[in-house]
């Protein structure tokens, strides 16, 4: 059986994809020049064709507003959000509303904890703090990447065997300290704190962890190092399809010939390296900055990764060394599928849009039921 959703093309900004759940009853209007020569989204576009299917207001059980708010806020804490979208979206709101039917909504980037101008509806996001107790029932939503097994390894899954001292993978972007990142984060909280009157968290604490915790797995013992860490974001300032290539290959390359990959928070408080590793079939040592996951009602995170506590960013090869010595060799290349197998099942596009079919489903249902009593 299908879920029914209504959307329309008229309240959609222009210029602007839909958000992804509706690529496959649009996809005319999915466009993966925003992706270059890497679509995450393909298999999606045809799956999902057998989970949702467009009908008016009055038959669908859930409406979803046409766009992500990311696509009219930005990314960054210093955007604006676009007034003619804010305009959109308060129209199809109530015209939800009147017709007394329950509304989601998609809200990606660093910036989606931040409050929305849209009353009833539920709310996926990506950057929220699993403390703030406003968030306990939010769902969150993954960083869709592409299928690096299918993409680069040839649809195989490359099994290490377990050795001695664990090997922690990294290729990436980190930098010290710096009079600079002072001035930003004070700058920072100084606008924060006069336009939301709080401080928040600083977009630049996911850098200092970072910094932090790799130059302890650089300076132990108890593991192998596979770190290469660069003072810019090698693949987004390549300039040719050749050049990112490159770069993307050298970053398989690294999680492949390593055990476990670090990540960490960047200017949100979400990793996008940590879904891009649990498609590759590696395990991901899980830095938390009070992070809330996808699907934290249906997956026990702790068995798929090495979760360390942001407060212990300095012992961390020493956890890592402790969780490596507690598996067998059978356990740890058992571990490997099963990261590969979350990320299929629930955490790639249309493993992730499957299991949310129900909790959308449930959410129709439930909110159908307290307009009618």
């Amino acid at each position: 059986m299908k879920l029914k959703i209504f959307s329309s093309r008229e309240y959609l900004p222009k210029g602007i994809d839909p958000c992804s759940i509706l690529y496959p009853l649009w996809p005319d209007l999915h466009s993966d020049l925003i992706y270059q020569w890497a679509s995450p989204y393909s298999k999606y576009v045809r799956h999902g064709q057998n989970l949702f299917e467009l009908t008016s207001l009055a038959e669908a059980e859930v409406a979803i507003l046409p766009f992500d708010w990311r696509s009219i806020r930005g990314d960054s804490w210093r955007g604006t959000t676009d007034n003619e979208g804010v305009k959109l979206a308060a129209e199809f709101s109530k015209l939800v509303r009147q017709a007394d039917k329950p509304l989601v909504v998609f809200f990606g980037s660093e910036c989606s904890d931040e409050s929305l101008p849209i009353d009833d509806a539920l709310v996926f996001r990506q950057s929220v703090y699993r403390s703030d107790s406003q968030f306990s029932d939010t769902p969150i939503f993954p960083f869709f990447c592409e299928d690096f097994v299918e993409k680069y390894l040839d649809n195989k899954v490359p099994i290490r065997k377990k050795s001695s001292k664990p090997t922690i993978g990294f290729r990436g972007f980190a930098r010290p300290p710096s009079l600079d990142r002072y001035i930003k984060t004070f700058y920072y909280h100084s606008y924060t704190l006069a336009k939301h009157l709080k401080l928040g968290v600083s977009p630049y604490k996911g850098e200092v962890l970072r910094t932090k915790a790799l130059t302890a797995l650089q300076a132990s013992t108890l593991v192998n190092q596979n770190i290469e860490i660069f003072d810019r974001a090698v693949f987004f300032e390549a300039t040719s399809s050749e050049e990112k290539m490159k770069a993307r290959m050298d970053y398989v390359d690294n999680m492949v010939n390593s055990d476990y990959i670090f990540c960490c928070r960047g200017s949100g408080n979400y990793s996008n390296r940590f879904y891009e590793v649990l498609s590759c079939g590696r395990i991901p040592i899980f830095l938390d900055t009070d992070c809330k996951l996808p699907l934290d009602n249906l997956i026990d995170w702790d068995k798929y990764c090495v979760w360390v506590d942001e407060k212990d960013a300095a012992n961390i090869a020493e956890i890592v060394a402790a969780f490596h010595a507690r598996l067998s060799p059978s356990e740890f290349e058992s571990l490997q599928l099963a990261c590969r197998k979350i990320w299929l099942e629930h955490l790639s596009p249309e493993g992730f849009y499957s299991s949310t079919f129900q909790r959308l489903q449930e959410y129709g249902k439930t909110s159908s039921s307290l307009q009618h009593t």
